[in-house]
């Protein structure tokens, strides 16, 4: 089955092309994705599947250890969100599983990195079957006294990480990018700004405050906002987006910006790729991975871990 097109998607990959197994060896269901509806998905799954275990995990420990029981290179349907896929990341790179993605979740920019956003169901699940799987590259995240984390679509450090952990509070009945736009709309009530020494592959790039140095491995974060436009998942570089020491009129003015892709035009904020960096400041910074809120940090470095990861586009 042909790779779905996507609009300003390179179909570019750094390795050859894996064949997919005769059957997925599991189909894992995340029942708490998108606030509890991905649960929906089980029925159908276990009629469209008879001959494919489906894993309703209770807990992200009984995930990844069902997964790292399984022999390498198998391919695994995951049905859930970037927050599912973020807590699988070291099962899946340990044993090298194909990940095959089943887009159910608040956010979904992998999905829409994949191209398979759009996809309904069963589309998807055909597609997950039959395609066949290639590498992306991911991010892996080191601070001090918290050991490593990978992520595959972002970084976020500073004004958009407060923001993601504000995002995880918000009213359940918000979904999506409303979601985030409430938490933008409340982080900027109480704007701050950090001071930050920014050094990539070795290049001192920015020593004073921003609003946010944040990296990213998918065109887009904060369910669907184009931050990095022609990003690619499978280039050995990360994007680094930075956003100057913006009042509240600015980060008002911003917004609408960058929910349109606009926001490179302006000369507070640069887009440069990357493949080690290092950030580091007096005060502690937020942090959060592919959405998932991190303990604060005055310094963090960041790596690009090419082919990481095997993924069916």
């Amino acid at each position: 089955m042909a790779r779905p097109a996507r609009r300003g998607f390179n179909a570019g990959v750094i390795a050859p092309a894996l064949t997919p197994a005769a059957l997925p060896a599991l189909c894992l269901l995340n029942p708490h994705a998108a606030n509890g509806r991905c649960a929906a998905l089980a029925a159908p799954l276990r009629e469209a599947l008879p001959q494919v275990p489906l894993l309703l995990p209770e807990n992200i420990a009984a995930a990844r250890q069902r997964l790292l029981a399984l022999p390498e290179g198998s391919r695994v349907i995951v049905a859930g969100g970037d927050g599912t896929v973020h807590q699988l990341l070291p099962a899946l790179v340990a044993r090298r599983l194909q990940l095959a993605l089943l887009p159910g979740g608040t956010g979904n920019d992998l999905a829409r990195a994949l191209g398979l956003a759009r996809m309904g169901w069963r589309q998807a699940l055909a597609h997950a079957q039959q395609a066949p799987a290639t590498a992306m590259d991911l991010g892996e995240l080191t601070t001090p006294g918290q050991g490593v984390q990978l992520f595959m679509s972002s970084l976020t450090a500073g004004f958009d990480a407060a923001i993601a952990r504000r995002a995880h509070a918000a009213p359940r009945w918000l979904r999506g990018q409303p979601r985030y736009l409430w938490a933008t709309l409340a982080e900027i009530a109480r704007l701050r700004r950090y001071p930050l020494r920014v050094e990539a592959d070795g290049e001192l790039l920015h020593d004073g405050p921003l609003l946010f140095a944040s990296s990213l491995n998918t065109p887009s974060y904060g369910s669907g906002m184009p931050a990095a436009p022609g990003a690619r998942i499978d280039d050995g570089q990360l994007r680094l987006l930075r956003a100057g020491a913006f009042g509240r009129l600015g980060a008002l003015a911003m917004m609408p910006l960058l929910l349109t892709g606009q926001h490179l035009r302006h000369g507070g904020v640069t887009l440069s790729g990357y493949r080690r960096l290092r950030l580091s400041g007096p005060a502690p910074l937020p942090l959060a991975v592919d959405g998932e809120p991190l303990p604060a940090a005055n310094e963090l470095s960041v790596r690009v871990l090419p082919g990481a990861l095997h993924v069916v586009r």
